[in-house]
């Protein structure tokens, strides 16, 4: 059991990194679509108080389903990372127009930085958890 518990933020991590390298290669393949899914969510309020209730039960489950360990970096981190989608879940529910008004910026100029950084944390997420999973 102990053993399958440790594997836990290894297959998140390669999971989140899926979906950061994912996201990375559909905006630059299509620059400007991380602008227009802001726009989408900024519209309606439904759709901000749905991505908030998202964030909030997807952070609660990584926050939860990681064992706490400090002696493992990663396991932190996955942990940290589960307790920010939380409060980016509480953020989206409790001030969704003005917290979304903070993201648009960042996606409206370097887009194509962003996505870069989505990529370089995607590979880099895979390699940590390939390499935690013994398959590299």
């Amino acid at each position: 059991m102990v053993e399958h518990s440790a594997d836990i933020p290894a297959w998140i991590a390669l999971f989140v990194g899926l979906y950061s390298l994912a996201g990375a290669v559909g905006e630059l393949r299509s620059p400007g679509l991380w602008l227009r899914l802001v726009e989408d969510i900024e519209r309606s309020p439904a759709t901000l108080w749905l991505a908030g209730l998202f964030c909030l039960a997807l952070g609660a489950t990584l926050y939860l389903v990681t064992p706490w360990r400090p002696d493992d970096w990663l396991s932190v981190a996955v942990s940290v990372l589960g307790g920010l989608i939380v409060v980016e879940g509480l953020f989206f529910i409790a001030i969704g127009e003005r917290f979304i008004g903070w993201f648009k910026p960042m996606v409206l100029r370097p887009a194509g930085l962003w996505a870069g950084f989505a990529a370089v944390f995607g590979f880099a997420a895979i390699v940590v958890a390939l390499s935690r999973l013994h398959t590299i």
